[in-house]
């Protein structure tokens, strides 16, 4: 039975495998179609969730060593996190929790996590994309420690583009409060 006020101290992760893709792409279409229904037309939405979320992608890059985890909560998967090591540099590509349990701290908690799996690879630097209006997201990495470093339009094709702000933290300054 899940509790009435989840907490982060009760998360966990494990190492996702080949066989977590189709829970992955679940999780990810149940919170993107929430998440971004105000930010992206739904076609942008159902166009990236198939280029990233494609069972052959997300198997590529578990092949090439891209750190994917599943968040845990009380036995049931609540979200997940992918993180690539380039050099001295970590990017965080994707960090999501359901929409249900938003607010609550997971998303944080996770966040340390990435720092964690960085700082343990030897990064020294944590860097990410967040949808320019995406304040809730950009909120938690500031609150994190984490700086906006410049705006950016990525053209991903399909007639659509990401347009985000690039954000990036030194591992070896202190988080932020």
């Amino acid at each position: 039975m899940t509790s009435l006020a989840p907490s982060p101290a009760s998360l966990s992760t494990r190492a996702a495998i080949a066989a977590d893709i189709p829970l992955v792409r679940e999780l990810a279409e149940r919170t993107w179609r929430v998440s971004y229904a105000e930010m992206l037309t739904g076609a942008q939405i159902e166009y990236m969730l198939a280029w990233m979320y494609a069972p052959e992608q997300i198997a590529k890059e578990l092949r090439e060593g891209v750190v994917w985890e599943v968040a845990m909560h009380e036995g049931e998967p609540i979200g997940f996190l992918s993180v690539a090591l380039i050099g001295p540099q970590a990017k965080l590509n994707k960090l999501y929790v359901l929409p249900e349990l938003q607010g609550r701290g997971f998303g944080a908690a996770l966040l340390r996590r990435v720092e964690e799996i960085a700082q343990a690879r030897g990064a020294q630097e944590i860097w990410l994309q967040v949808n320019k209006h995406n304040d809730r997201a950009r909120r938690v990495y500031e609150r994190a420690g984490y700086a906006v470093e410049r705006g950016a339009v990525f053209d991903i094709g399909g007639g659509f583009v990401m347009d985000d702000f690039l954000l990036r933290r030194d591992l070896r300054a202190p988080a932020g409060g």
